[in-house]
């Protein structure tokens, strides 16, 4: 038998309906939908006030629309429409909410008017297939003396023998409940397998007829003195707020039977419900505390404020620390969870936000040591990150000129090779870029993900044919937008070009390109949600001395992220040097120096400081078919010999050096490296 799983423990407060989707904005902050200032909304407002039913929400449409009213008017009705179904929704999960509330309290009142124990017991189980609208109520009470709990009162049965069940601890539904004082639920009790089915019990629900189960125990203290049950005699999901409101009618009925305390516990029922108006008054100073917050983040942006100013606003409501971050600089698995579900997300102790526009991230806002958060608050967070989103596009859109002169820019220095270099340098000093200093050429092309990846929400590159002209044109924007907006924090420039992006960027400390790439490929793939591979050029010195360097430096750059590609290294940066010799025929310049020092520096460094012959002996292994004993022949030395120079080889080269791909770089740097010997004496002699 499967290990019996209990229902959840039912919350002391009825389960609330989702809160309505935020209202968006105007252009000018405002809400759209105002009445002050979105007339769309008046014939929605008389339907609120007089309690319409939803179908009447359709009419001022259908008027408007009867009426030849403009494309523009039937969408903000539209929107109207809609808002006011919200609002309409969030009145009656209150107006329920107060019904709940007002039920138990009739309840408790009417409990404790009763003296007559059978009175109270059928007032109990009366009420509770009133509350819960269910064909069946029940109540058995526990029987300390045979161990067991038995049927005591019921509503609804029409079973003689369903009325005379008696239920071992442990037994069936019931007797589980009142084994383990703990609320069980079941929508089909004979395909249920967590209870102990038994010949009586269930012969006496088949009998009933009943199918959908609810039970919950009747505590005084920390004792259980019977189980209150609400049944169907079809399938049914009993929901949690269902059974909230049955486990609180079941403590009233606890108190009722509990005649010695009934008075006191009265009191405590009402207390109860004081502290449930309390809650309902602690709810409306948090709505008012977040149009504050509204309020203040619509001056913010009318005045010019940025996204610190943002951050700093909220982190003084929310009492904590507020940061805004990169896509790179958040959470990755936390930053996801929240721009699919487009809520906040909790992680850890804190808590982030997505911020992103269509289906590009750009950002988040992380509220920091601050791991409980109300619902009120979580929405503070939400609406400020959305806040965010619009300053940052306000300000993509004022850098999107700047973005058109660098991209003009690099296109000119890749088109036209006899410009003017006091002309190129005046047109890159305004946009910030310095071209006299060393750059690196990046070219980039985003790559669809493999086949049947199902995590992936973009499934297409611009080489592929899984996406349509549409998804390649979004693509093409997007990378545009992510490339520019690289470019312009490294002050460098940017251009779409042949499918992809190129970059000439600054070159870092470290005089890298590989750095460069690797770095490009992962700030351009978080911006993307895409595998983006980028390949490096060799250093420009001074692009604007020489603009043909650039375009033969893109050339470069773009059969290095051609070869990635082609090598099944989706995704990822390169240079040259990063190939081996493969760098050599991808390079425009040929750097052979600089692969002999890269692939052999380690032996010819050693020969030097002891005066072995280790690049000698190497040379002899890889002629005599990599055979030590044929090698010891060649070199006229002892076996042993050979074999402690090539152990001193693997601890310079690393372990991996007679792997087929590496003794294949080897043996090329050894000849590279005796042409290069030969030639230098030949120019000597």
């Amino acid at each position: 038998m499967p290990t019996e799983q209990p229902a959840p423990e039912p919350s002391p407060e009825p389960v609330h309906t989702p809160r309505p989707a935020p209202v968006p904005y105007g252009p000018e902050g405002i809400p759209a939908g105002d009445p002050a200032h979105d007339p769309a909304e008046a014939p929605f407002l008389g339907l609120l006030a007089t309690g319409a039913p939803a179908g009447e929400y359709e009419r001022p449409v259908l008027r408007a629309r009867a009426e030849g009213a403009s494309a523009g008017r039937l969408a903000a009705l539209e929107r109207a429409k809609l808002h006011a179904l919200r609002v309409r929704a969030e009145l009656e999960d209150r107006r329920r909410r107060e019904a709940e509330l007002s039920a138990l309290h009739a309840t408790a009142h009417d409990l404790a008017g009763l003296r007559d124990l059978d009175a109270v017991l059928r007032a109990i189980v009366r009420r509770a297939r009133s509350l819960l609208g269910t064909e069946v109520a029940y109540l058995t009470l526990n029987d300390p003396s045979a161990g067991d709990t038995y049927m005591r009162v019921t509503d609804g049965s029409v079973s003689a023998r369903f009325q005379q069940l008696r239920l071992g601890m442990g037994e069936g539904l019931g007797g589980l409940v009142a084994q383990t004082a703990r609320p069980y639920v079941t929508d089909h009790y004979f395909h249920d397998e967590r209870f102990r089915h038994t010949r009586t019990i269930d012969s006496g629900v088949q009998d009933e007829g009943l199918v959908a189960i609810l039970g919950v125990p009747l505590m005084l203290g920390s004792g259980v003195i019977g189980v209150l049950f609400a049944a169907d005699r079809r399938e049914r999901v009993f929901e949690h707020g269902q059974i909230a409101l049955l486990a609180a009618h079941a403590a009233h009925a606890a108190v009722a039977l509990d005649t010695a305390n009934l008075l006191a516990e009265t009191r405590k029922t009402l207390t109860e419900l004081e502290t449930a108006n309390e809650i309902i008054r602690d709810r409306s100073a948090a709505v008012e505390r977040a149009a504050d917050v509204h309020d203040r983040l619509t001056e913010l942006v009318l005045r010019g404020g940025g996204v610190q100013d943002v951050a700093a606003a909220v982190a003084e409501v929310l009492d904590g620390e507020v940061e805004f971050t990169e896509p790179g600089g958040a959470p990755a698995g936390a930053l996801g969870r929240s721009r699919a579900d487009g809520h906040a997300v909790r992680d850890g102790a804190d808590w982030v936000a997505a911020v992103g526009a269509g289906g590009e991230v750009l950002g988040a806002l992380v509220l920091r040591g601050h791991p409980a958060l109300d619902p009120v608050d979580r929405r503070t967070l939400e609406r400020a990150a959305m806040v965010t989103s619009l300053l940052l596009l306000a300000r993509r859109t004022a850098g999107e000129a700047e973005q058109r002169v660098r991209g003009e820019l690099l296109d000119d220095l890749l088109n036209a090779a006899d410009r003017d270099p006091r002309l190129l340098r005046e047109r890159a000093a305004r946009v910030g870029a310095d071209l006299d200093a060393p750059h690196v050429v990046l070219a980039a092309r985003p790559d669809a993900p493999p086949p049947g990846d199902a995590g992936s929400e973009d499934t297409g590159s611009h080489d592929s044919g899984s996406h349509d002209a549409g998804s390649h044109g979004a693509d093409r924007r997007r990378l545009w937008s992510a490339a520019s907006h690289l470019a312009a924090t490294r002050r460098g420039l940017a251009a779409v070009r042949d499918g992809g992006a190129v970059l000439l960027l600054p070159l870092g400390p470290d005089g890298d390109p590989a750095h460069a790439a690797r770095e490009a490929a992962d700030r351009l793939g978080a911006a993307l949600r895409l595998p983006v591979t980028v390949g490096a050029s060799a250093p420009v010195a001074a692009p604007a001395a020489r603009p043909a360097a650039v375009a033969d430096a893109y050339a470069e750059a773009g059969r290095c992220r051609e070869a990635l590609r082609a090598l099944g290294r989706t995704g990822q940066g390169a240079a040259a040097a990063d190939f081996g010799f493969l760098g050599l025929l991808l390079a425009d310049t040929r750097d052979v120096d600089g692969f002999v020092h890269r692939t052999l520096g380690p032996v010819t460094a050693y020969d030097a400081r002891r005066g072995t012959e280790l690049l000698r002996t190497l040379g002899a292994y890889f002629a005599c078919g990599m055979s030590p004993a044929r090698t010891k022949d060649a070199l006229h030395v002892h076996v042993n010999t050979v074999a402690q120079r090539l152990d001193r080889v693997s601890r310079l080269l690393g372990p991996d050096w007679q792997s087929p791909a590496r003794a294949l770089e080897i043996q090329l740097a050894l000849r590279l490296h005796q042409l290069s010997a030969a030639v230098a004496g030949d120019t000597g002699a």
